[in-house]
Parts: C-alpha cells; sequence; structure tokens
C-alpha cells in the first residue's frame, strides 16, 4: 500500500537565522487532510577525530535549549552551498584546532524525520595535528580527549546525551577495535 502524503499547501511560519518553519497542508492515504509542522534545516557535518593513541576529542560547550553543558564531537551547520566534507574539516579546525591528514566520510543520517529535514554527515578525521581553535564570535567551548571506553561509560550513565556524538562514538569504537575499516 501507498502511504504517501501529497502536499496541498505550504505556509512559511518562521525564518530564522538556523532554521525555517512551514506549515504543510497534506492529504492522507485515507483521503483526509492533515497539518504537518515541517522544520527546515539546511544540514550539517560532524567529524570524530581518533588520534594515534585511540584517543577521541570532543568539545564542551553550554547549550541554551538543555540550560546545561554538553559534551559533543565537533560539529557544524553547512554553509550555503557547502560541500560536507569541507564543513567537517572548517569545524575541525574551528573547534579544536586540529587539522586531519585524512578525513574520510562514514554514513549520513536524518535527525530528526517526522518534523525536521535535517541530514547530518559524519566523518572520521585521522592523522591529526594540533594547533590553535579559531571558534565563531559567539563560540564558546573547551577541547578534551578520552579513551572510547571512557565515553561508551558516559554514554551509558547519561552524561552524554547528544545524538550525534552517541552515535559518533559507537562508530568510534568499532573503528579503533578495528571492527570498521576504511
Amino acid at each position: 500500500m501507498n502511504y504517501e502524503e501529497k502536499t496541498i499547501s505550504k505556509r512559511k511560519v518562521f525564518n530564522g537565522a538556523v532554521i525555517d518553519v512551514e506549515v504543510h497542508e497534506v492529504i492522507l492515504p485515507n483521503g483526509k487532510t492533515a497539518k504537518r509542522d515541517i522544520v527546515l534545516h539546511p544540514g550539517g557535518a560532524f567529524v570524530i577525530p581518533i588520534n594515534e593513541n585511540g584517543e577521541v576529542y570532543m568539545v564542551r560547550q553550554f547549550r541554551k535549549p538543555l540550560e546545561a553543558f554538553s559534551l559533543e564531537l565537533p560539529a557544524g551547520k553547512l554553509d550555503q552551498g557547502e560541500d560536507p566534507a569541507e564543513c567537517a574539516k572548517r569545524e575541525l579546525r574551528e573547534e579544536t584546532g586540529l587539522r586531519a591528514a585524512q578525513i574520510r566520510h562514514v554514513l549520513s543520517f536524518n535527525t530528526t524525520p517526522g518534523f525536521c529535514n535535517e541530514l547530518l554527515h559524519m566523518y572520521v578525521a585521522t592523522g591529526l595535528e594540533e594547533g590553535e581553535s579559531c571558534t565563531d564570535e559567539d563560540e564558546f567551548l573547551s577541547t578534551e580527549k578520552y579513551k572510547v571506553d571512557e565515553l561508551l561509560a558516559m554514554v551509558l550513565k547519561g552524561e552524554i546525551t547528544d545524538a550525534k556524538s552517541i552515535i559518533g562514538i559507537l562508530m568510534a569504537d568499532k573503528i579503533i577495535k578495528g571492527a570498521i575499516k576504511f
């Protein structure tokens, strides 16, 4: 059976710096109509930086929606027309000061397809060279290194709750243990 919802109208209700919001009226498979709130996001890229000792670089920053600090993998929003690999390199350098000899695409995934079109691109960075970070004017964070087993324990204790970082930490564990090869 075809469960596709056909859009019959769209109305933009918000234009923001990071997201836009539209309300769509759709025809359901049973012929009835419904409204869908849709968050439009340009997408982003994030990086799993792994050094020669098997340590993963993370960034700690205050997240206003959570009213708390969050430990996350380096990440950022795609600029208009920006290649995701270039975004990943840029965010790695800006947030951590790291430059990577190799940066490889791992996978891409939708973050919250029930209401948002955001697509995140995951990269792994190796052959790391440390340098000075150069964060955006409104960005305040610190860089920390962890063994992947420490990060996994933090995930299980609820100390790391950022979904992209949890997925990246699980991938880092597989990469470091040799279960995933590039």
